[in-house]
């Protein structure tokens, strides 16, 4: 087991207890049967300050999660390995996380379920990519064994969609060298020969493009075309206690979805409130495809290809993880 799956089991471990033991079941106010008529019913989400965020902010700015009677909370977190035993313990309502993430979490025995989408691929070009240097021998993903590539996180998505996609290009996969470098660090990873390709996501990728990086693979899009990244997850214990609160907050994220999707311009500047992103970046990034709907075949796939790499024990109970279509 990694040393981040290790931390997290022992997170799990201590936020179920707080969980049995009624701790942080009350933060951020009860269901709907709990508050009086006409007030809010206080929620909070924890997350990442990143463009897969956007909906959350935007469904927050238009009102949408206030019309179904919810007051909402965004709260940062540096990434998904914090903000799930928060939302076991009850601390958080809600969460949301990269889909292998979660994926993860219940194959260690959290009590997880994705309640909607949060972000899927958009396709050729795409806000995330495996590039090189320009002059680099490396042209195709085929090349990638017997090189080193950077990742965020090791045994993830982004390795296992890598793998894949190296694996489907007739290259063997377990010759592929990761190593862990924060999406921030890797354009200065690869720019300064420490790696021989970066896997990055935007902005981080359009930065790394200006300066003359070159793409050799959009891994999300050729891993599945229709492939979902993240999705918004909270606790079995939550849709046990409050159902209504659940179908609530799910009608809410759903529109904010949509808007999303039909209002590019406003997510862009939505993600300059909550993010330092040049402005200049921001016009040139490629946005994520926001939709409410999940693509079943693409997270059996994933699923599948995370336990022939190793990063799930088994492969996913997708009616247990995903809601009803």
């Amino acid at each position: 087991m990694s040393t981040r799956r290790t931390a997290l089991a022992a997170a799990a471990a201590t936020a179920l207890t707080l969980a049995a033991c009624g701790g942080g079941g009350e933060t951020g106010g009860g269901g709907g049967d709990q508050a009086a008529e006409g007030e809010l019913t206080q929620v909070t989400i924890g997350t990442q300050p990143i463009v897969d965020s956007a909906p959350l902010y935007l469904g927050q700015a238009e009102g949408f999660f206030e019309e179904e009677g919810i007051e909402l909370t965004i709260e940062s977190a540096a990434g998904g390995a914090a903000v799930i035993p928060s939302v076991v313990s009850g601390d958080f309502q809600f969460g949301r996380g990269n889909i292998l993430s979660t994926m993860i979490a219940v194959d260690e025995g959290l009590p997880l379920r994705c309640v909607a989408n949060a972000n899927s691929t958009t396709g050729d070009p795409d806000f995330g990519a495996v590039v090189v240097l320009p002059d680099s021998p490396i042209q195709t993903v085929a090349d990638l064994p017997g090189n080193t590539v950077s990742v965020n996180t090791l045994a993830n998505i982004g390795d296992t969609t890598i793998r894949s996609v190296v694996e489907e290009a007739g290259g063997d996969p377990n010759a592929v060298e990761f190593t862990e470098v924060p999406f921030p660090d890797a354009p200065a990873a690869l720019f300064s020969g420490q790696v021989d390709a970066a896997w990055i996501l935007d902005p981080f990728l359009t930065q790394a493009v200006n300066d003359g990086a070159r793409v050799i693979s959009y891994n999300f899009y050729e891993f599945h075309p229709e492939l979902d990244i993240s999705c918004v997850f909270t606790s079995e214990q939550t849709i046990q206690r409050d159902p209504d609160l659940v179908e609530r907050f799910t009608r809410a994220m759903n529109r904010s979805l949509e808007f999303s999707q039909e209002n590019p311009d406003a997510v862009r500047d939505i993600v300059g409130t909550y993010t330092e992103i040049d402005p200049a970046i921001l016009d040139q990034m490629v946005l994520p495809t926001f939709r409410v709907d999940f693509s079943r075949e693409a997270a059996e796939k994933l699923g599948q290809k995370a336990v022939e790499y190793g990063s799930l024990s088994e492969e996913p109970d997708l009616d247990a993880l995903l809601p009803a279509q």
